[in-house]
Formats: C-alpha cells, sequence, structure tokens
C-alpha cells in the first residue's frame, strides 16, 4: 500500500492562484528564488532535452516590456483595452519569471511533448511559489504570442516562445474560492 504525502495532497486539492494585481513586495530574494526555479525544472522533460529556460524579469525590465506594448498594440491593431491591459501586466509587477519554450532538435521527443514540458514547468514554479508562501499567477496575452515583443523584448531566438510569464510577489489579499470542474463530466472510464 503507498504511504500518502498527505501535506502535498492537501495542498494540490487547495491550492489557489492569486491574481497577479494583488501581488507586491516584497519579493523572493536570488537564492529563494534560484530553489523555486530548481523546483519547477524538476519537471518531467523526455529525453532530459531541458526544452526550455528561465529568464528572471526584475522591475526594471518589466517598466521596459510595459513601454514595447502600446506600440505593438497599435501596430496590430489591438483593441485599446487588451492593451492597457497588457501595459498593466507589466507595468504593475515587481517581479516576473519567463518560462521560455526553447524545443531542441530530437529524433525521438515530437517538439509538441517538449512544449508540454514547459507548460508543466510554469505549473510547478507556481506551485513551488505557492508552497513556499509567495503569491503567484501564471500569465499570457497577446503580446507573449507577437514575435516582434518577442524578440524586441526578450531577445528570443526564432524558434522560442513564451510558455508564460509567472508572477510571484507577496498577495495583498486572499482570493475568494471559484468553482472547480465536475470531475464526474469531465471523465471517462474504460475498462476494457
Amino acid at each position: 500500500m503507498p504511504v500518502p504525502n498527505d501535506a502535498a495532497l492537501s495542498f494540490l486539492l487547495t491550492r489557489r492562484s492569486r491574481p497577479a494585481k494583488t501581488l507586491t513586495t516584497p519579493i523572493p530574494d536570488r537564492d529563494t528564488l534560484k530553489m523555486l526555479l530548481t523546483a519547477a525544472a524538476r519537471t518531467p522533460d523526455h529525453g532530459k532535452l531541458e526544452p526550455w529556460r528561465f529568464i528572471v524579469l526584475e522591475r526594471p525590465a518589466l517598466q521596459r516590456l510595459a513601454e514595447l506594448v502600446p506600440g505593438r498594440g497599435a501596430d496590430l491593431r489591438i483593441d485599446p483595452d487588451k492593451i492597457t491591459k497588457a501595459v498593466d501586466q507589466y507595468a504593475r509587477a515587481d517581479l516576473a519569471v519567463a518560462v521560455i519554450n526553447s524545443p531542441k532538435s530530437s529524433d525521438k521527443i515530437p517538439e509538441i511533448e517538449q512544449t508540454y514540458s514547459a507548460g508543466a514547468v510554469c505549473l510547478s514554479l507556481v506551485n513551488a511559489a505557492l508552497a513556499a508562501g509567495w503569491g503567484a499567477n501564471w500569465l499570457s496575452g497577446w503580446a507573449s504570442h507577437d514575435r516582434t515583443f518577442l524578440t524586441e523584448g526578450l531577445g528570443l531566438a526564432r524558434h522560442e516562445t513564451v510558455a508564460g510569464f509567472i508572477h510571484i510577489g507577496t498577495e495583498t489579499a486572499a482570493p475568494p474560492e471559484r468553482p472547480r470542474p465536475d470531475i464526474d463530466a469531465i471523465t471517462s472510464w474504460v475498462t476494457s
């Protein structure tokens, strides 16, 4: 019979991301953040390719990204409300980690599985931050899919994309619980 880790299971059954707009200082120091990144990097990675990497964005870098958004939004004819929301995502933040999907050439591991691994890193980083007592949220948005923004703002190579921006900080308000999926409605049992 397996021995359960009740604390870990309880955490996973009750975990709740914190809205990025409610996060503030203090933020994790570099050693704490390295520990959180180390936990996130323990994500399943078929073939040990490490098809992802991290870019830690501190406040000045986030402000620079916020300044890039309006011009890109105008060029792409993005709705002004969506532009404002994207500016706020960066301008109001004190710390975010960009998880970069950086697939490697492989005859054995399809690129889509490498992308799944990068997504798993995002969730692992959110969970590590929450487990360590920080507030955390996984965001993306239209700017994170714009090649010019990725190249000019983050210096990404042509084959790289953003899996997510993980905002980490001190939560100012606990979010209310929200409705969760009805497991019976989304689960099929195949017995033969």
